[in-house]
């Protein structure tokens, strides 16, 4: 029995590393680190096809910085408060989504500096612009 229970713990340990293991290119990597020095619990994932992903805390922040291939940052993404979302974006749920409660929210800053901002809702992620004006909805795999 223990050495089944070992196996088990063994497999499931290669499962998991290979699951999570995403090679990033130096560029990527090199502009995350100069970008945000400091970040703690870094975890990187693909974004789509062709960028990257940095999970981080900064600043006793969870965020998160997309980046392409040749480290050109895309977007950083940043988890708010609810309350912190503009008055547009908690009228608009409280009318397309009677009763249901937003779970998280974040804050979207794109390279150019547009922002926008992210409520989910039923397991959907409802997009918002800056001033609260619904965007678009994308549902969560």
């Amino acid at each position: 029995m223990k050495k089944y229970l070992l196996l088990t713990a063994i497999f499931a340990g290669i499962a998991t590393a290979g699951f999570s293991q995403v090679k990033v290119p130096a560029t990527a990597r090199t502009a995350f680190e100069k970008a945000f020095p400091g970040a703690t619990n870094v975890k990187w994932g693909k974004e789509g096809a062709t960028a990257y992903e940095a999970n981080f805390v900064q600043h006793h922040k969870h965020m998160s910085a997309v980046y392409d291939h040749n480290g050109v940052l895309q977007e950083t993404e940043e988890t708010i408060a609810i309350a912190a979302l503009p008055a547009g974006v908690t009228a608009y749920v409280k009318e397309h989504y009677k009763g249901a409660p937003v779970k998280e929210a974040a804050k979207i800053t794109k390279a150019d500096g547009v922002v926008n901002y992210e409520a989910e809702v039923n397991k959907k992620d409802v997009m918002f612009d800056a001033q609260g004006k619904f965007l678009k909805e994308v549902i969560e795999n």
